[in-house]
């Protein structure tokens, strides 16, 4: 299959700009487990662009991330409160509650998107020993449904969790769409808004692999090389996941590449709102498209363009953007779709 579609940015190449990194850095011995300048070179990179007062920690996958930050924020009686899209509670096999030990409690929403009236249903049972304690909020930006949360979305979720002492963790798997989608700077979605802990996403952005745990507050990553240990995150060969997110934050390229999605995501978008068998299910926002399609042609579009169905019993598919979409993808897929569909 090397016809690119529309599954998910995670079936993408790596960068040119990643690729040649990871060439570079190819070469000679270097210091094992991030002992390596080319790591220590990235974490300033990440320095410059959230603020000085940061502790990084690179893993390997987007779960590893999600595990590390949570369980270096909760004991074991703790829960975690998240939208029931959320990728920690559909899409991780349930690794988040076997490495953390927590309950998570999902809310149901329509968006992907939790507010703090939702938020506030879960709020009870502080100090009594037969309630699991609530520790953690969890968000995605952007979320599972490709919508984006404004800042002062994100603050007043923050401000809600500060008040009862819990913390506040963000997904940003495809933290860089949301970015671009709000044009702002990224602190304003994530520390200046008062987020704890982020997974700083790259493997859907361009890389070959490779996330970053990133705490706003060092004082709440003390046991985080333990848990990353533990989790089996800690990559010996560190310098290769490095080097690829300093070739990512160098002159704005994580932004560059999000855009580039985004701008591919809407462009399909405007050409689908043409095509009356297609109903776009979700605002889109960021490089995805959220969509009811003919049941029955769903099989026929995927052997040529593949793509994920997100409800089969709706028909509801999703139609992802990557880094290296085309114009020129995105008018062959169109023309499929009204070949099959009108």
């Amino acid at each position: 299959m090397n016809k690119r579609g529309f599954a998910s940015d995670n079936f993408s190449g790596v960068l040119p700009e990643v690729m040649e990194a990871i060439q570079k850095v190819n070469h000679g011995h270097s210091m094992a487990y991030g002992g390596d300048q080319y790591t220590a070179s990235a974490i300033e990179k990440f320095k410059q662009v959230f603020g000085e007062n940061i502790d990084v920690y690179f893993v390997f996958n987007g779960t590893g991330a999600n595990v590390i930050g949570l369980s270096t924020l909760t004991q074991s009686w703790n829960s975690v409160i998240c939208p029931s899209t959320a990728h920690i509670q559909v899409d991780e096999c349930g690794a988040p509650d076997k490495f953390t030990g927590c309950k998570f409690i999902p809310i149901e929403v329509t968006d992907g998107k939790l507010t703090p009236e939702l938020i506030k249903t879960q709020l009870h049972g502080f100090g009594f020993e037969h309630h699991s304690q609530p520790k953690v909020i969890s968000i995605t930006q952007c979320t599972e449904l490709g919508t984006v949360y404004t800042p002062d979305e994100i603050k007043a979720i923050c401000d809600l969790a500060h008040e009862h002492d819990m913390y506040v963790h963000m997904d940003g798997a495809r933290l860089a769409n949301a970015v671009a989608s709000l044009d702002v700077d990224v602190r304003e979605i994530t520390n200046k808004a008062g987020v704890d802990v982020l997974s700083f996403g790259g493997t859907k952005n361009g890389m070959m692999l490779g996330e970053a745990v990133i705490f706003f507050n060092p004082e709440l990553s003390k046991n985080a090389k333990y848990v990353r240990k533990q989790s089996m995150q800690l990559c010996s060969k560190m310098k290769f996941i490095a080097c690829q997110f300093e070739a990512l934050l160098t002159d704005d390229l994580w932004l560059r590449t999000a855009r580039h999605a985004n701008k591919m995501a809407k462009l399909l978008e405007a050409e689908v709102r043409n095509i009356p068998a297609v109903k776009i299910t979700q605002e889109v926002q960021t490089n995805g498209i959220w969509a009811y399609i003919p049941k029955d042609k769903i099989e026929t579009l995927q052997n040529e363009y593949f793509f994920w169905v997100w409800d089969e019993h709706a028909g509801e598919v999703r139609w992802l953007c990557s880094f290296d979409t085309t114009e020129d993808d995105i008018k062959g897929f169109v023309a499929l779709l009204k070949e099959q569909l009108t």
